[in-house]
């Protein structure tokens, strides 16, 4: 499947490519990160691969990253057109000022305008809340961001970081007042991190809401890089060094047999898991290097069979609390001991016998 073989993100009709660029490291400003040069050959070759579908947000690298963006792209129209351009807001790049973010009316509106700015454009694609902001009802936010979908400052919206709960709140709230509702989710997602099939998973297939999963290479421990032999020093140390340890390297060995046999890399098997889960639509692949991207893309061609998705799940399954932990025995208390959906059901327990009568 190459870039150009786009998907419709949740129950929406917005095409996107399978991977999404990750723009969290246009910019050199905190330190790491990509030049502005190799930034803008990053967003030319994902283009020239077929890729459309670009995200950001207002305060990465000290927003920088949205004015390479709009620098390069955003003063093209007929190329601006063409891409789905992704923000955030929610992020406060102004110390003393308790509105300069979160997700409250004022706040919202001001982001929105400094992103168009920044991006040069007159609307933005995708807007998304970064996190959930415990300080705004949620009903404030949907009806802000409804009216930015109103005035034309935005076509979709969707949700980053935020509880399941919360996130069904504000849908339901949404169709229930005639508002734009979320069509995307974004979440960290990767074969270290699943405690999203808890929650987030099942609601998002539930509702409609495409999945964009970050890190699925978790910040990098998944690269291929990293093994109990390595001895190369782990770059922005403090989102890695904590999964540096026995369960990452059991793990980067399977990942490394399997890969092996598909005559490919660590990485792209990662990443081809992460595209495989079920209501995953679009992943997004944050590259600081040329190379990378050129790397990281090729996952779309990496075909995992179910013996290869087996061994992984054997190492990396969650262990998911209440009530997931109740479900298997719930079809046996509701059908009967009947055959449902093709599938047999165990007898209950509970059932009653012939010629017995419930009390």
């Amino acid at each position: 499947m190459p870039l150009d073989h786009y998907v419709t993100l949740g129950r929406s009709g917005l095409r996107v490519s399978p991977f999404c660029l990750g723009a969290m490291t246009f910019g050199e400003d905190l330190g790491w990160g990509s030049s502005v040069e190799e930034s803008q050959q990053i967003i030319d070759r994902y283009i020239e691969l077929g890729g459309n579908f670009i995200d950001t947000a207002n305060f990465y690298t000290k927003s920088h990253s949205e004015k390479i963006l709009g620098d390069h792209i955003g003063r093209h129209p007929a190329r601006r057109d063409r891409l789905v351009l992704a923000t955030k807001f929610s992020g406060n790049l102004y110390p003393g000022d308790p509105n300069g973010g979160g997700s409250g009316r004022k706040s919202i509106v001001s982001a929105c305008d400094n992103s168009l700015r920044r991006l040069q454009t007159d609307y933005i694609d995708l807007y998304w809340l970064h996190n959930w902001d415990v300080h705004t009802p949620i009903e404030e936010t949907m009806a802000a961001l409804e009216d930015l979908v109103r005035a034309g400052k935005v076509r979709y919206i969707g949700v980053s970081d935020t509880p399941a709960w919360k996130v069904a709140q504000a849908n339901v709230t949404a169709q229930f007042r005639g508002w734009s509702a979320f069509i995307g989710l974004q979440v960290e997602y990767s074969l270290l991190e699943r405690t999203i099939e808890q929650e987030l998973v099942p609601m998002a297939l539930e509702l409609g809401i495409g999945i964009t999963p970050w890190s699925p290479l978790k910040s990098g421990a998944l690269s291929g890089k990293y093994t109990r032999s390595s001895t190369e020093k782990p770059g922005r140390g403090v989102f890695l060094e904590p999964y540096l340890n026995e369960k990452t390297f059991a793990l980067v060995d399977e990942l490394e047999k399997i890969a092996r046999a598909h005559e490919t890399t660590v990485a792209r098997v990662a990443l081809a898991w992460v595209q495989g889960r079920p209501g995953v639509t679009s992943t997004i692949i944050g590259v600081r290097r040329l190379a990378q991207l050129e790397d990281n893309v090729k996952a779309l061609e990496v075909k995992l069979n179910a013996d290869d998705l087996a061994r992984l799940e054997e190492l990396t399954k969650p262990t998911l609390g209440f009530p997931q932990n109740m479900q298997p025995i719930f079809p046996a208390i509701h059908n009967g001991g009947t055959r449902v959906n093709g599938v047999q059901m165990p007898p209950s327990p509970f059932v009653i016998g012939a010629g017995e009568k419930p009390y």
